[in-house]
């Protein structure tokens, strides 16, 4: 299964822009220099008080899917 390692920190006001509609897709830059577009939606349950931040690993399949998101550590 492929998976991409990528680091992320969005405020709430970041993210709120999701929440009004002005956003749907995340784009992030992984730590191989990949450019990774992932749909806003499957960060929410990341969303704490002060935002997103962390490190994450994405799984997806062959067809570029994504099986599951995951943090890796918090700041």
């Amino acid at each position: 299964m492929p998976a991409l390692t990528f680091e992320l920190h969005l405020n709430t006001q970041q993210f709120l822009r999701y929440y009004q509609g002005q956003a749907s897709q995340v784009v992030v830059i992984c730590s191989n220099g990949q450019r990774l577009r992932l749909p806003a939606a499957n960060l929410r349950s990341f969303l704490r008080q002060d935002g997103i931040h962390g490190w994450f690993r994405i799984h997806f399949d062959d067809n570029h899917k994504l099986i599951r998101l995951e943090r890796l550590s918090a700041p």
